[in-house]
């Protein structure tokens, strides 16, 4: 298994839109995004922070449901 990259938020945004995610909002530091799918809508907020900790991508990509090597395929 891959290890968690270390990663700006805007590379972080760059490469979930490119998996069809979108910017809702942003208040403050924090920028929404939503994936709309089939049955339901996903929600993930990213911070704006440069770098974000691991621990915090990791959580950020279990829930966009995606696996370390799926988010390294769309960088």
């Amino acid at each position: 298994m891959s290890k968690v990259p270390s990663l700006s938020y805007t590379e972080v945004i760059r490469a979930l839109q490119r998996d069809s995610w979108v910017v809702v909002r942003q208040k403050g530091s924090h920028i929404r995004l939503q994936k709309h799918l089939a049955t339901e809508v996903l929600k993930v907020t990213v911070p704006a922070h440069r770098p974000i900790k691991r621990s915090t991508l990791s959580h950020i990509l279990k829930q966009a449901r995606l696996s370390v090597e799926q988010f390294n395929g769309l960088l």
